[in-house]
């Protein structure tokens, strides 16, 4: 029976010539963290940590993952990841309280979990959606992400359905008028075939989010992502649904029960955990099955390295429904230097990796300028 005998972390800092805007914050580097678990038998497997904002958060986090849960959890049986992680979740609770830094310690906690179900699909010879309990390995629905608002957004969007893509998400929270002429462009080319998508990144009070509900019922939308802060009361979130053609969607900044609680509340009909940012592959798959046992939607949140982004197609393989997967469509050597053209999209679709794990073997020697921190910890 093999245990977990060492975790490494690997960051990396890479410039970009195009910052990524939001309604709180523009992104001018892309950074990342990507873990690497290996059992006593030599097994290996791939996790990633959200890290985007701060980007200072990068190397905290991987120090956190180094010093203060990797510990946990070296020396445990890792033919179940799943198990291994909720003793860990009881384990890192109070200091979670304690530390004041939960995000921070669930997401180190995450990026494990994700390196060790790679292993274990790995060892297990199989590819990681299967190893998940997914059956079908038909091709799996994908969308352009993290489209700049502004007049760009047009040309991003015609880019990206060159590419393949059949879905868009833009950025919204930067204005009334702003927005309106963000979307006005994009809405006239698009096709019956097209999804448009709007993510207001909880840019919005529920005031304005209320009006600006109503002002985008002139918009074919797809859902309306965040459009208020994940920790207003559910009576807000409602009245924004109430105000909406379109569904809301959000959950990458929600954690826990939070999930089941929004799945209850009704307000969300677009469910989206992020598994680099919690719960990896243990605690999402869960959260997935939920949301369409309720008839909602999961489509996984995204934004980061080549890593997390290929495990967030696997378990959308693994659970399925009308769900999408989120690729940023913004230059990130993070991304494109490893993955070269295993996620190309053909006419809206992502065909699934054959080969077992994640279905590539990441080669970070394709990114040793950018890396700003290595650590090693063993059993």
């Amino acid at each position: 029976m093999s245990t977990l005998a060492r975790v490494e972390t690997f960051t990396f800092r890479c410039p970009i010539a195009s910052p990524v805007r939001t309604s709180f914050g523009v992104m001018t580097e892309r950074v990342g963290v990507f873990v690497r678990a290996v059992d006593t038998e030599g097994a290996h497997g791939w996790g990633e940590i959200w890290c985007n904002f701060p980007s200072a958060s990068a190397e905290h986090r991987a120090l956190l993952l180094d010093g203060v849960v990797a510990p946990r959890y070296l020396g445990g049986v890792v033919d179940d990841p799943a198990a291994i992680w909720a003793e860990g979740e009881r384990g890192l609770h109070v200091l979670r309280l304690q530390s004041g830094d939960p995000g921070a310690l669930s997401a180190a906690a995450a990026g494990l979990d994700l390196a060790l179900h790679d292993l274990r699909a790995r060892k297990r010879g199989v590819p990681l959606w299967q190893a998940l309990g997914g059956t079908d390995g038909a091709p799996v629905p994908a969308y352009a992400s993290g489209l700049n608002p502004g007049p760009g957004a047009h040309n991003q969007v015609i880019a990206a359905r060159a590419r393949g893509y059949r879905g868009f998400k833009i950025k919204l929270g930067f204005g009334r008028e702003a927005d309106l002429e963000t979307l006005r462009p994009v809405a006239a080319g698009l096709s019956p075939a097209e999804k448009l998508m709007v993510d207001i990144n909880q840019g919005w009070g529920v005031a304005e989010a209320c009006l600006m509900a109503d002002r985008l019922r002139a918009f074919p939308l797809h859902w309306i992502e965040e459009p208020l802060a994940a920790d207003r009361p559910e009576h807000e979130w409602a009245q924004v649904a109430a105000a909406a053609l379109a569904p809301l969607a959000g959950g990458e900044n929600l954690r826990g029960l939070g999930f089941q609680r929004a799945i209850d509340a009704g307000y969300l009909a677009v469910l989206q955990p992020d598994a680099a940012k919690w719960g990896g592959a243990s605690g999402c798959l869960h959260v997935g099955r939920a949301a369409l046992l309720a008839g909602k939607s999961y489509c996984p949140h995204f934004l980061g390295g080549a890593i997390g982004l290929v495990h967030s197609l696997h378990l959308l393989a693994a659970v399925r429904g009308p769900g999408m997967l989120e690729v940023d469509f913004n230059a990130n050597p993070l991304r494109e230097a490893l993955l070269d053209r295993l996620l190309d999209v053909t006419d809206g679709c992502v065909t699934l990796p054959a080969a077992p794990g994640l279905g590539f073997e990441p080669d970070l020697g394709r990114l040793a300028k950018f890396r700003t921190l290595h650590t090693d910890r063993a059993a």
